[in-house]
């Protein structure tokens, strides 16, 4: 996967804007068809353990998708409303997380076009980097442990310059940046999420890197290496 993201032009968060220290457990048998089957049978149990392995994973995304604390948690309820509701449609072609990431982007998308419709000239509420869902608690390589205060909050403020920029971007290209680059999806699986080819994907997310990369620059008034 490491490989992969090199032929896309390699990340442009240098040692590490977007990735966290730790990994959400999942429930045991997560990808065997018996979870599925009791999911299926409206077992609350196995619902149960479908929400505490996916719900700060599908927060953390809708709230990057939508950059504002209110609607991102309305949103992730929502979310496990319709994977309730669809789960008899599953068919385990594609793991469930993916599945559940789908419903979310497409959920996040529609909400999206709504709010752009109706504030169109209203400015969204951030929420402060070093509160829930910053953007170092996405999967992988994190920020450097430092017992300096002076740079720790230099970090949260380059946390929350990447975050700002990043809802710059428009939706199709902040979707595969999030994907990729912060939940670290394999490329199988973001073209499962979007529908696309993966060739659209690979290009897609190279210039969304590359449009971040511009516009932190900007940003910070220097380069990036």
């Amino acid at each position: 996967m490491k490989d992969e993201r090199d032929a896309c032009g390699g990340s442009v968060y240098g040692t590490a804007f977007l990735r966290s220290r730790w990994e959400v457990s999942e429930p045991e048998d997560l990808n065997e068809q018996r979870f599925i089957e009791r999911l299926a049978a409206r077992d609350e149990r196995a619902f149960n353990e479908l929400v505490q392995a996916y719900e700060q994973r599908v927060y953390r995304l809708v709230f990057r998708m939508l950059g504002r604390r209110d609607e991102a948690e309305d949103m992730a309820q929502e979310v496990f409303v319709q994977v309730f509701k669809a789960i008899g449609t599953f068919r385990g072609e594609s793991r469930v997380g993916t599945w559940i990431y789908r419903i979310a982007v497409n959920l996040c998308k529609n909400r999206m076009k709504y709010l752009s419709r109706r504030h169109s000239n209203e400015q969204d509420e951030l929420e402060p980097v070093a509160e829930r869902a910053g953007l170092s608690d996405g999967k992988g390589v994190a920020f450097g442990e430092t017992s300096r205060p002076d740079q720790m909050v230099e970090g949260f403020q380059i946390e929350r310059i990447v975050q700002e920029c990043m809802m710059t971007l428009e939706p199709d290209f902040r979707e595969v940046l999030i994907l990729r680059d912060v939940e670290d999806l394999s490329y199988e699986e973001l073209s499962e999420v979007t529908g696309l080819a993966d060739g659209t994907v690979k290009s897609r997310l190279h210039r969304a890197r590359a449009m971040l990369k511009a516009s932190v620059e900007a940003r910070l008034g220097e380069k990036l290496r």
